[in-house]
């Protein structure tokens, strides 16, 4: 019988700051992006907005693979970080936190285009007809406004974040005590046989799913209503 008192709680505690980091990263750039995608129509718009959404739809190896080829040790990126900073986001926790805040960022964009799309123009207008300047209308008005829907949004790619296995696993590695997340130990356990563990585990984030997701119903379901 497994206790929980020595169980390795270090993958859920890495789980939780990891996806912390990397959903606060997917909400400052999903922001940004998704009031240009609701504001702002220019040529290719369309191409970015489908690239950027892309993480939804290609499996989690091949994001992996481009982070590996972006920042990797022998990428342009990778090659001045080690020069100059001796520093690799590759088998790093860092590598975990950007694979999972790029999985997620989808999930907070498509939120926040929706969420700033669907604002009455009419009361930024009245706004800027009061004397505050465009970036006082956006954070006094536009973005109380869209805030539940990003949120609910927020709430979703925090828990996407918690579950990614594939593209942290190629960045980052499943290093005990330094990379390894809750979804990589509970593979870990399975492939070593121990099935208590790993159901213990397994429980421990479904719960944590399970809360982000009625949170999230509770925040958008007035929206609906």
């Amino acid at each position: 019988m497994t206790n929980l008192i020595d169980l390795d709680w270090f993958p859920l505690a890495l789980s939780l700051k990891v996806a912390g980091l990397a959903t606060v990263l997917a909400l400052v750039v999903g922001i940004a992006l998704g009031w240009v995608f609701a504001r702002r129509r220019f040529p290719g718009s369309g191409i970015l907005e489908a690239t950027c959404m892309l993480p939804l739809v290609l499996p989690p190896t091949v994001i992996g693979y481009a982070i590996l080829v972006a920042a990797g040790r022998r990428s342009a990126l990778g090659q001045w970080l080690d020069e100059h900073l001796d520093y690799s986001i590759i088998f790093s926790w860092h590598g975990a936190v950007v694979a999972s805040a790029v999985v997620a960022l989808p999930l907070v964009l498509k939120s926040a285009s929706s969420a700033f799309a669907g604002i009455d123009r009419t009361l930024e207008a009245a706004a800027s007809t009061l004397g505050q300047s465009r970036w006082s209308v956006f954070v006094r008005v536009t973005l109380p406004l869209a805030w539940p829907g990003i949120l609910a949004g927020t709430l979703l790619a925090f828990a996407r974040a918690m579950g990614e296995f594939g593209a942290s696993l190629m960045v980052a590695g499943s290093i005990p005590g330094k990379t390894q997340t809750l979804s990589m130990a509970i593979y870990d356990a399975v492939q070593a046989g121990h099935e208590e563990t790993a159901m213990i585990l397994v429980l421990v984030t479904s719960l944590i799913s399970v809360a982000i997701l009625v949170v999230s119903n509770r925040i958008f379901a007035p929206r609906v209503r």
